[in-house]
């Protein structure tokens, strides 16, 4: 259950930190240098503010003693007092504005690169469990940025509030600013140590969080409940779901457990030297060597560089998963995308050749496809058949150029098709997989325009496809017609309620997509599975008729594939026969074998 540690240098870290201010510079620059401006003003003028404090005290103590000009000045230091406490209120209703700006602006910028970069890559990439650990946890971070970067900002104006405590204080004394010094460093190094096992921690869980987040997201799926519920799982999952929660958080409490102590003696440190500052500052004020607001100056700066360090620490402990996320997100960003194919494909394809191809998966060395040899010519239907794990989606997979081969060629009219441009390739085709997909979000006009969105829409395209996807009578039943929402949890602005489609409506919807494109090569992978034998003899026998169109199908249901041109049976990734169905069932081979039943 458990990954390989990846251990998190410091220069790893302040170059994520880097790119994360990279980010977020180019998504808005001026936002930006608002933050900068902010973390200064929070962190200088509240010590500003005591020095003007700590003099108003003193002049008011000399004026108490008979001074008679101490009065005047304390006036004075009331006054700039007040006017920095209202530039510090006005500051923070705009400080308001420029966080949920910048919030806005960032997340905006940082999720709009993470879906490009996902929706670029090598296809191969989509099946890769490495990859699939990196997307996780990208967008667990890309969720969160504009978070990360608040905290990241707050975390510099803890520093630097410490900073500027420090050295205020070492004006006053610099022995007192070196032991502050001393006092704050085992505290800081201690919330490293711990961040980092934390890191580790993070980084190990990721199959953890996981699944347990898709346990989750089954749990409250609503179409999972019936069969849950009778199989009597939801204890068990139940069950399962606490192994897994606790076996990510108990162990991230622990790492808190054995730091209590360490911790303890850490906060302690700091205690003693604040008050050795203030007992020092006391007897100097007693021995008239020190004015008497020098008391609350010293007092404040100590409170404020220990606030600043235990801020930054506590900032820091919490940043330390988004800090894990990060790394992982650099390193996701930084996969190759797709390479670019320069060969264009303007006109409707004619031929296409597998010359002698063989396929295995990245990752994995077990042949898929091997030495596979076959022609099709436009306007002709082929069938593939053959068992479960034959060969037949990957090779759907590798006509459609979403894999290139191992080797051999997938040619189409003469051009290696590694070569020509997806896009080209991809506007010619019309494809309709086994797991299809629902756009529940949208009505049942969308779902069908969905098929073609780079042409104008066309009402006779529409009306052709539905009535030749037999779904133009359950269509016009719905309470809005095709204008009705496909999910019972959406509803129109007049408040009429969406429908659940049954699974056989839903494949109808996929096809009347298909058709709607209107594709010069339509890829059918078992497209009618859910749909009766008698509107699935209707559907085939329109689409058959169509001889301008190439068509391939694969199926398991003998009424589907017996009317194709030319039928490709495979087994273990090779071709071991071809023919028309009535060559292949007379050779009584493994086509016969695998129809026997249907053909009884």
């Amino acid at each position: 259950m458990t990954e390989k540690k990846r251990k998190i240098s410091v220069k790893e870290r302040a170059i994520g930190i880097a790119r994360v201010a990279k980010i977020t510079y180019k998504a808005s620059p001026l936002a930006v240098f608002m933050k900068v401006a902010g973390v200064l003003v929070n962190s200088i003028l509240p010590i500003v503010t005591t020095y003007f404090a700590a003099l108003t005290t003193t002049a008011l103590a000399e004026a108490y003693a008979g001074d008679p000009t101490a009065g005047a000045r304390a006036l004075e230091y009331v006054l700039v007092t007040a006017a920095l406490g209202v530039a510090m209120t006005a500051w923070s209703s705009v400080e308001q504005y420029i966080t949920q700006f910048v919030r806005y602006k960032i997340d905006s910028a940082i999720n709009d690169q993470l879906y490009n970069q996902f929706l670029g890559l090598e296809f191969w990439q989509y099946d890769d469990k490495r990859t699939a650990d990196l997307f996780d946890k990208a967008q667990q971070f890309a969720r969160f940025f504009g978070y990360v970067f608040d905290r990241l900002t707050r975390i510099t104006q803890e520093f630097v509030t410490m900073i500027a405590g420090l050295t205020a204080l070492i004006f006053v004394s610099w022995w007192l600013g070196l032991i502050l010094i001393a006092a704050v460093i085992p505290g800081i190094l201690i919330q490293y140590r711990l961040s980092k096992a934390q890191i580790a921690h993070w980084d190990t869980n990721v199959k953890i969080r996981r699944i347990g987040n898709m346990l989750e997201w089954k749990m409250f799926d609503v179409s999972s409940i019936t069969e849950m519920r009778i199989y009597g799982m939801v204890k068990h999952l139940m069950t399962m779901r606490r192994k897994l929660r606790d076996t990510d958080e108990k162990e991230r409490i622990e790492f808190e457990r054995k730091y209590i102590f360490k911790r303890l003696g850490a906060d302690v440190l700091e205690a003693a030297a604040e008050v050795a500052s203030l007992i020092f500052t006391a007897l100097q004020i007693i021995a008239h060597t020190q004015p008497i607001g020098q008391f609350l100056y010293v007092q404040q700066v100590v409170s404020r560089a220990l606030s600043g360090s235990r801020g930054m620490v506590s900032e820091f402990n919490s940043i330390d998963e988004d800090i894990a996320n990060l790394f992982d997100y650099n390193e996701f960003m930084a996969l190759p995308q797709a390479q670019h194919r320069e060969k264009r494909l303007l006109s409707k394809p004619g031929r296409i050749v597998f010359d002698d191809v063989s396929f295995h998966y990245p990752n994995n060395k077990t042949s898929v496809l091997e030495n596979v040899s076959l022609t099709i010519d436009q306007g002709a239907h082929i069938a593939i058949v053959g068992e479960n794990g034959a060969g037949k989606s990957t090779f759907i997979k590798l006509l459609l150029g979403l894999y290139n081969p191992t080797s051999g060629k997938v040619i189409v009219d003469d051009n290696s098709l590694s070569d020509i441009r997806l896009e080209d390739w991809h506007s010619h085709l019309g494809v309709l997989q086994q797991d299809f997909s629902r756009y529940s979000f949208a009505n049942a006009k969308n779902n069908v325009m969905l098929g073609e969105i780079n042409r104008p829409y066309s009402e006779e395209r529409f009306n052709e496809a539905i009535k030749r996807a037999e779904a133009k009578t359950f269509l016009e039943k719905l309470p809005k017609g095709v204008d009705t929402y496909l999910d019972q949890w959406l509803d129109d602005d007049d408040g009429t309620p969406g429908v659940d489609l049954s699974g056989g409506q839903w494949q109808r919807m996929a096809l009347a997509r298909n058709f709607y494109r209107d594709s010069p090569i339509v890829i059918l992978d078992e497209p009618t599975s859910a749909i009766d034998a008698l509107a699935e003899s209707r559907i085939f026998k329109r689409l058959l008729a169509d001889k301008k169109r190439t068509i391939i199908t694969i199926s398991h249901r003998l009424t589907t594939v017996e009317k194709a041109d030319i039928i490709y049976v495979f087994e273990a990734g090779k071709i071991v026969e071809q023919g028309t169905h009535d060559e292949l069932v007379q050779k009584h081979g493994a086509y016969f074998r695998m129809f026997e039943s249907q053909l009884r």
